[in-house]
């Protein structure tokens, strides 16, 4: 009853329908079937039994509720009801029952939910909000052989440089314009805002994940991301600054394996923290943003990534983006002189526009989706659309070092500085 459907095939069904045994239930189900906005008409007699006989000679709704109270065998009767139930119900039952291995027997069968009764107000809300919650989750698309999985790594070199929103920025484009299944996978666990900038609540999926990583299948990725938009899905977290992570990073590294399964692409916000603790995150990445600005601390950051990159990631195709860029303002250091010291072209540059930056915070939507008119947001989506046609280097062209090592370069950065002001007098 809860396998995987196809979402277009429900959307003209009933959103809800009881079936309850007892006047109590029923009483207890009105209140918060109202604050959903569901018919309580829906609410009819009879229990499971009437239950099988209405839904064997009519479509079975979204949400479905059973009451087992008069069951002489409750799992038999819920096999019976998956007969006539189609694929994608979902299926809360109550109960009198308090046996676990009843529970357990139940979700095996199919169902979301056992509650045993009576029933409270609150008991229901959680019940249908997990189930609205699964109705809504992304469904598995298979991969095709002429459009690759496409996979992002997303890398700031200093805190503040706007890594997340680009990270966003590109997941929403490669979802809307390029029209690709996409999931967006901020690691940034205490502090993301991948769900934050699309104004959504995280959940709660990617800290359990990192509880319990054998756990991470295809089902749980199904319930556990949350939708932004038709196309595009998120797993972020907030977790309580109180709680260090402990985690060998295998939950991170199933995650990005579930989602190459079920989705067209992934945009991983990765934390350069996590490229120390975790370096096997990047290893099977083919495409990375390294996102920088025009500071002496961002070149020596970004000097020091990219070596890092060649040495543990030489299969990953790079693009280096200069985010926040002050038209017409003093540079810390100049364009020329930050290309020298990190031996390498910016591909992108993205202008400074704060009016923009404000405007999507407050309407909780992407940059480049608010700021669609805007010169701005030219360079981000040139950037996507450069990552969905990209095809990998090879690892063996990847690996080759050109010209003297980048390390060697840490000696002159200081320098710049100087040479600027030199230039300035």
């Amino acid at each position: 009853m809860n396998a995987p459907w196809k979402p277009g095939g429900i959307t003209n069904r009933e959103p809800f329908t009881a079936y309850v045994c007892d006047e109590i239930t029923a009483e207890a189900l009105r209140p918060v079937v109202n604050e959903l906005g569901w018919s309580v008409d829906k609410i009819h007699k009879g229990g499971l039994r009437n239950a099988i006989q209405s839904l064997s000679v009519s479509a079975s709704p979204q949400i479905l509720f059973v009451d087992l109270a008069e069951s002489g065998d409750p799992l038999n009767d819920i096999n019976a009801l998956a007969e006539v139930c189609e694929p994608g119900t979902v299926v809360i039952a109550a109960g009198q029952v308090n046996d676990v291995r009843l529970y357990r027997d139940l979700v095996s069968s199919g169902i979301q939910d056992y509650l045993l009764k009576p029933l409270h107000a609150d008991m229901l809300r959680e019940a249908f909000g997990h189930a609205q919650v699964l109705l809504n989750a992304p469904k598995i698309v298979e991969s095709t052989t002429d459009r690759p999985h496409c996979s992002v790594a997303v890398i700031g070199t200093r805190g503040g440089v706007g890594a997340s929103t680009i990270a966003t920025s590109i997941a929403w484009l490669l979802a809307e314009k390029e029209k690709r299944a996409t999931a967006l996978l901020d690691l940034d666990v205490h502090f993301g805002t991948g769900a934050l900038s699309l104004d959504l609540e995280p959940g709660r999926g990617l800290t359990d994940a990192i509880d319990n990583p054998s756990r991470i299948d295809g089902l749980f990725i199904e319930r556990a991301m949350v939708k932004a938009s038709e196309k595009l899905s998120v797993l972020s977290a907030e977790a309580p600054i109180n709680a260090p992570l402990v985690t060998d990073g295998s939950a991170f590294y199933q995650l990005q394996e579930e989602m190459h399964a079920a989705f067209e692409c992934t945009v991983v916000d990765l934390p350069r923290a996590m490229l120390i603790q975790h370096p096997q995150l990047i290893s099977e990445v083919p495409l990375g943003v390294i996102v920088t600005e025009l500071t002496l601390a961002s070149a020596r950051d970004t000097i020091r990534i990219l070596s890092w990159m060649k040495t543990n990631a030489p299969q990953t195709q790079l693009f280096v983006l200069a985010n926040r860029m002050h038209v017409g303002a003093q540079l810390e250091i100049s364009r020329k002189d930050f290309e020298g010291s990190i031996e390498r072209k910016i591909d992108y540059l993205v202008p400074f526009d704060q009016k923009l930056a404000a405007q999507a915070a407050k309407l909780g939507k992407p940059f480049v989706e608010v700021g669609k008119a805007s010169k701005t947001i030219a360079p981000i989506v040139a950037l996507a659309s450069a990552l969905a046609s990209a095809a990998p280097e090879d690892p063996a062209t990847a690996a080759k070092v050109k010209g003297k090592s980048l390390m060697t370069k840490f000696g002159d950065l200081k320098g710049l500085i100087p040479k600027r002001a030199a230039k300035a007098k």
